[in-house]
């Protein structure tokens, strides 16, 4: 017997602005219970010292959550030079300490282009990257390390923002840069090359996919809005399932075809793409899911939204 879930059927993509010292979980379940929502889930772990932008996707929404976690990021932050801690972040360890006043502005001008482009990232034992089940984190918590092979990434934007010189100099910086880039290796790389060490004291994200800082609520903001308001009024704040899927062109289909692709059939469509992932929305507008372009020009249902819950 299949157990019943638990709250209302909530479809929709809420763009969170995640609070400091939260984890991506805790905050996916203060918001699934201020909505009542049987089913959510989030679009990529972000750091508990980390805030910004976390797209929390609801009920249908969920089937197409890989389509954020593949997308690219951008992120604000600040590095601290001169010291390294076991972590890469400011809640570490202090491992190495040195004065850093001789490194000027300039050298991290000069230094940063070597982080531009495709680079390769040994990703740090503090990340959520799994080895035998287990997240790096937790092995890490231990006392343990494994080995952990260079990972390639884009790093399409990273501008030198604030300079701040002292002993402990610090270096605001903006970055573009595809899924599973670490910044906390980027601050330890950075300080690598700089000869001085260097970790992450803040971090913001700015953007995530299609979705910016502008776009996303505060927790705070849900939870005052929780004792005033009606469910259905914070249903207002969702955002459609195929916000997610911008990026993917569209094709359309009559009644006829929508019925057919709702039965897990390939349809014609005129004048589609010669290939790839598309969305799929009725003539009327109404949003069907994702297919994908077979080699005889038909679509075929990928993910679907299932609809009359």
């Amino acid at each position: 017997m299949t157990r019943r879930r638990r709250g209302r059927a909530v479809n929709g993509i809420l763009v969170l602005d995640k609070p400091l010292g939260v984890s991506s979980n805790q905050a996916l379940q203060s918001v699934k219970r201020l909505y009542f929502a049987a089913k959510a889930g989030h679009t990529g772990s972000l750091d508990p010292l980390a805030t910004g932008v976390l797209p929390l996707c609801f009920g249908e929404a969920t089937k197409f959550s890989q389509y954020l976690l593949d997308a690219d990021k951008a992120y604000e932050s600040t590095f601290v030079l001169g010291t390294v801690t076991d972590t890469g972040d400011a809640e570490g360890r202090v491992l190495e300490d040195r004065d850093a006043s001789d490194v000027t502005e300039s050298d991290v001008v000069v230094a940063l282009k070597d982080f531009e482009g495709k680079i390769e990232q040994v990703p740090s034992m503090f990340s959520a990257i799994k080895k035998d089940g287990q997240p790096l984190y937790k092995l890490a918590r231990q006392g343990l390390e494994v080995e952990r092979k260079p990972r390639p990434v884009v790093i399409m934007e990273l501008q030198l923002r604030a300079f701040r010189g002292g002993a402990k100099p610090e270096v605001d910086i903006y970055l573009e840069c595809s899924k599973g880039t670490y910044v906390r290796s980027l601050a330890e790389d950075l300080g690598r090359v700089l000869g001085c060490g260097a970790f992450v004291s803040a971090l913001r994200r700015t953007r995530a996919g299609p979705f910016s800082i502008e776009d996303s609520l505060a927790l705070g903001t849900l939870e005052a809005l929780k004792d005033t308001s009606e469910l259905h009024e914070m249903d207002n704040f969702l955002l459609p399932a195929d916000a997610a899927l911008g990026a993917l062109p569209l094709v359309r289909l009559s009644e006829s075809g929508g019925f057919y692709m709702r039965q897990g059939q390939p349809v014609m469509v005129p004048n589609a793409p010669r290939g790839g992932i598309v969305r799929v929305a009725l003539e009327t507008g109404e949003f069907l899911g994702v297919g994908e372009i077979l080699d005889d020009g038909r679509v075929a249902p990928r993910r679907l939204i299932v609809t009359g819950r």
